[in-house]
């Protein structure tokens, strides 16, 4: 495995941590912005939307271009849209600035997978995806619970001026450490193999959007199941950094042996089991205190574990299907980033008509349609 795939895994590092930067302190940005929880939380829908219609057509537009000048670009717009998201006078501005933000993530994510896929031999290339895929990791256990300190402690515009620190560093390490990636030449044809590789699309977004209906409301859902707020909920957060380590590390051995649909069916199993953890946590299953605590911490814990053990499997059969062309990988950014505002409209939408605990009702309920619709759509066998 080359070294310089860790340069890839500091850029998902930096959009990871940027993309879910306010999570913890959703709420007091609502009433700071003098709108709802549910409302503000479309900042976060307004983000993967322009992922998802920008996406694939920049890809094509940039389909050509090294993938070190594309990183480069990207990242520099990340951290312009971060900063002016900390001084923004209002929510309406903040949602336009997010949109932008939301754009450079559509482009930089695909690149790096591409990237690193290409640096990496045939038999390592779902280790170097899922290692690359580690920065989301890696976000979650440090950079999106400092953020919340930080923001905790300077108030939450001061969460996008660290963000904008994560992206600068990261376009450092490009600059000083990757090489030049060319892109892949294209496809025989010229055309993607779309009759074999939409239930792969289909995976990737039933799977973020069950996943994202409870991941951007984590501070009330913290604070109802466990009776935590502020900046106790980052160490909440820190679990899903803890669950994603032990997911990557799986997914990446069941890619590198193709592993497939029993894959994917257990792990929308284990992610309808945490999601059904989550509902007893916000009905005081358990009692108040460290049983309570405990109990959200692990229904946070698994549902990490089962999302990304299945991200590195779906993307190398993606890779190997397509010959990593980046608009086949930019659409499946874009799906994503439908999958995320799906989630996120669904949390919200639970949110506001039934309160915090039909947050994981509905969560629950997207895990197991995904588990019944896969069953019949995944393909079987190893890819062509």
């Amino acid at each position: 495995m080359s070294p310089r795939v860790l340069v890839f895994t500091l850029c998902t590092f930096a959009f990871g941590s940027a993309a879910f930067i306010f999570a913890g302190l959703l709420e007091v940005m609502a009433r700071d912005l003098g709108v709802s929880t549910a409302v503000a939380g479309q900042l976060q829908t307004a983000y993967v939307l322009t992922a998802a219609l920008l996406g694939p057509p920049v890809a094509w537009l940039l389909g050509r271009v090294d993938r070190k000048i594309v990183l480069t670009v990207s990242l520099a717009l990340g951290v312009g849209a971060h900063l002016a998201c900390a001084i923004t006078p209002d929510f309406a501005t903040l949602l336009g600035l997010r949109a932008l933000a939301g754009l450079a993530g559509a482009v930089a994510g695909p690149s790096a997978s591409i990237a690193a896929a290409a640096l990496a031999p045939p038999e390592k290339r779902g280790s170097a995806i899922a290692i690359t895929a580690g920065g989301m990791t890696f976000a979650f256990v440090l950079g999106i619970p400092l953020g919340s300190v930080v923001g905790s402690v300077f108030g939450w515009r001061a969460t996008f001026v660290f963000a904008a620190g994560l992206s600068t560093l990261a376009l450092a390490g490009v600059l000083a450490f990757m090489p030049r990636v060319n892109p892949p030449p294209p496809r025989q044809g010229g055309r993607l193999p779309v009759g074999h590789i939409w239930p792969l699309y289909m995976t990737t977004f039933l799977l973020f959007a069950a996943n994202m209906t409870v991941n951007l409301y984590i501070a009330p859902l913290v604070r109802v199941g466990a009776g935590v707020t502020g900046a106790g909920v980052g160490a909440f957060q820190m679990m899903i950094g803890v669950g994603s380590i032990l997911g990557l590390w799986l997914g990446g051995r069941a890619a590198n042996r193709y592993a497939g649909k029993s894959w994917i069916l257990q792990g929308f199993a284990i992610q309808a089991a945490a999601m059904t953890l989550h509902f007893a946590a916000t009905h005081h299953a358990l009692p108040p205190g460290w049983p309570s605590m405990l109990l959200v911490a692990l229904a946070i814990f698994v549902a990490a574990t089962a999302l990304f053990s299945m991200t590195p499997v779906v993307q190398a059969r993606l890779i190997h299907m397509t010959d990593g062309a980046p608009v086949a990988m930019a659409l499946n950014g874009s799906v994503i980033s439908v999958g995320q505002a799906l989630g996120s409209g669904l949390g919200g939408a639970a949110l506001a008509a039934f309160g915090v605990p039909a947050i994981p009702g509905a969560a629950l309920a997207m895990s197991l349609l995904a588990f019944v619709v896969l069953l019949f759509v995944f393909p079987t066998g190893e890819p062509d």
